[in-house]
This record gives C-alpha cells, structure tokens and sequence, in this order.
C-alpha cells in the first residue's frame, strides 16, 4: 500500500479511540493542548516512520508526485489557526432533545481549537499542475495505513477549487502548536481543512488524487450526510446515500459548557453566576462577531464577553454573569453571530434531527440549576 511503513497500532479497526474531553477541560484555554482534545477514529492510530512515509500526488495531474516528510519541511510553511469540529458534536442533545440517532454519543467535547502548520495544499498542487476543471472537480485525500469500520481504508475529499485557493488555507499540516503532529493527532502529515468538518481532515495521509467525482471511500458517500426525517433506519437510508450532498462546512455553533445542568450554584442575586462556552463560525464566514443569553426562553437576549479575541477560522471562548432570580425552571439559553451574518435560530428539540445525529447547531442550553441550600439563610435581608 502506498506508504506504508508502520511500527505498531493503538486500537483495533472493531474498537478505535473515540473520547472527548469534560467541558471545563474543553474551554480551559484558548488553544487547545495534546491530550485536552477529542480523539475520533475509525480505526487503530498507525505509528509511522517519517523518515519513510511518502506522499503521493496523482491522478488528473501532468507531473505526479512522490513526496518525502523531509522534503515537505524544506517548503514555505505556512500557520492557521483553526478550530477541527466533528460533524457529530453535541449528538446527545439531538438524541436526548429530538429522538435516536445513530452515532457516538458526542456530547459537547468533539471540538478543538489549535495553531496548525505546514505547506499549503495549492503550492503542492502548483507542483503536480492539475489538468481538470477546477470548477466541477475534487480533491481526495486518502490513508491506505489501515483498514477501517466501513471500508478498507479512509478517505475524504472536497471540492477543487477550494484546495487551489491560498486564502482558503487549505493545508497539509506537519505540526499543531508548533509541535510535531503526535500518532492520535495524525503523524506524520495530515490534512487540515479549515472550516470544512473534521472527517475531510484526513490523517497519516498517504495519497491526495485529482479526480472528477469525489471520493469513493465509504465516510464521503455513505456517512457524513444529513438524511431527511423521513429516513429513520439505516435499511431506509441505503436508497438516499447518493441522492445526498456531502457535508462540507460546519453550521454556525455555540454551547455552554458551564455550569453543568442540574449544578448546585450559589444564589445569582449574591453571587453572580458565571456561565460559559465556545462559539463558531460557520465555514469560512468567520470571525464570531457575537455571542448572546436569555434566560427566559428566548425572549430577551443579552451579550456576552468574547475572551481572546477570535479569528476567522477559530473559535470563540465567551462568558457570561447573571445576577437576577434563578429556579429549578430557569433555563439559560445561548446563540453566536458571524461575520457573515449567520446566526442560530432554533430552540433545543424543534426539529434538526436527522437519523446520522450530524450538524446539530440548535441554541446551546443549560437548565436544572439548583441554588444551594447553605445560600439561603438571610438572602432577603442581604438583598
């Protein structure tokens, strides 16, 4: 198989590391670390020789490549801050607000936000010279490492003029955070599509092909599509695979992360309530230019604080402070606005589900809070 030097796995094909990290952990920094972040797979984490990996370039191109790591570092670099975002995150919302879905039970943890670098997928493809028209062409980016759940390798892919455009910083990263990508991260070399889904970021990436149609592989024309509600089995949903537009950019999001629901708070009117979370844009419509909570079912809005501030790619830590009444039926609600103008318009539960439980983006939520007792003795005098 096309590059194929490997030492030894983590994972097996049946049982592939899949976690996310706990909220607090996920919004503890503007940059997401090693080992704060989600792992998604479908398959074992191949441990590769750089010094031997090549990355082949083919298909409808005049010069085909065969491209070594070291050679790879000797170009330009180039650096993006991006946020990676499984099409699944917040799955358990749709599950738990809409109905069952099929899928990993995500919650909010199948997000991360890094610093990533390496060559531009358009100075590569200058190099190979496609002889296609962009315009009704793709890009498949493929690892042959190992095989996976639904095929016997991965692959993704997305449109062609998207990776011949430098200001789409598509990239073909060998490092996050300045560091090596490390084995879960997709070391050697990985794609990074900034704001496409996570699945087209392929990792241990072997083969990027110019071709007319898209990938074939099984999680381009099998998963990673929204079925209509009428689908409610995956019998049903063989008979619209390929009636289905992949999904490419992510929708508008926002979540809050803090508190938990049902979290024992002290009393707001005392102590203010600190509430917080993330926010992103949609696809390339970014930077997150607001975030804003209601605490009475979307009635009134008020802005949050953005935290550092984002960028067009990333995604945006924002925090809030209530300081009204609070009761068991106080639910506190959240929706983020884009540079684009997008912004989130459906309430938890009023009609998003799809049977694959993908691009879920109704308002963030959380509710249950309960005031601890100890808060209470003497409030009225106090306040």
């Amino acid at each position: 198989m096309l590059g194929r030097t490997l030492t030894w796995f983590d994972g097996t094909v049946e049982e592939p590391l899949n976690r996310e990290p706990p909220p607090e952990v996920l919004i503890g920094r503007f940059i997401s670390k090693e080992g704060e972040a989600y792992d998604r797979n479908h398959g074992p984490i191949p441990h590769i020789d750089a010094s031997e990996h090549l990355l082949h370039i083919d298909g409808s191109v005049s010069t085909p490549l065969s491209l070594p790591i070291h050679y790879l570092r000797t170009l330009p670099q180039h650096t993006v801050l991006a946020a990676l975002q499984c099409a699944g995150n917040r799955r358990h919302t749709m599950r738990t607000k809409e109905k069952e879905v099929w899928g990993i039970d995500w919650h909010n943890g199948a997000v991360m936000n890094a610093s990533w670098t390496g060559v531009l997928l358009s100075t590569i493809l200058s190099l190979a010279c496609p002889t296609i028209d962009p315009s009704t062409s793709h890009v498949a980016f493929s690892c042959y490492q190992t095989a996976t759940q639904d095929d016997g390798y991965y692959g993704g892919s997305i449109p062609l003029s998207r990776a011949l455009d430098p200001k789409m910083e598509v990239l073909i990263a060998l490092k996050m955070n300045d560091r090596d990508l490390t084995p879960e991260r997709g070391y050697p070399v990985r794609m990074i599509i900034p704001g496409v889904a996570g699945a087209r970021a392929v990792k241990w990436l072997d083969r990027i092909t110019i071709q007319k149609q898209e990938s074939s592989n099984a999680y381009q024309q099998k998963d990673y599509k929204i079925l209509p509600p009428e689908v409610v089995t995956k019998d049903q949903a063989a008979a619209y695979w390929h009636k289905l537009p992949s999904i490419l950019e992510t929708p508008i999001n926002s979540v809050i992360c803090s508190p938990s629901p049902g979290a024992e708070i002290d009393d707001p009117r005392i102590t203010p309530l600190k509430i917080s979370g993330y926010a992103l844009p949609q696809g390339c419509d970014g930077p997150i230019t607001k975030v804003e909570l209601s605490h009475d079912d979307g009635v009134t809005w008020e802005p949050a604080t953005l935290l550092p501030e984002p960028t067009k790619w990333s995604w945006a830590l924002w925090e809030f402070k209530y300081s009204g009444p609070l009761t068991e039926d106080t639910t506190f609600m959240c929706k983020a606005t884009d540079k684009g103008g997008n912004t989130q318009t459906i309430k938890p539960g009023e009609g998003q589900w799809n049977l694959r439980g993908v691009g879920y983006n109704a308002f963030g939520e959380v509710a249950g809070l309960k005031v601890k007792p100890r808060s209470l003795p003497g409030i009225e005098a106090r306040l």
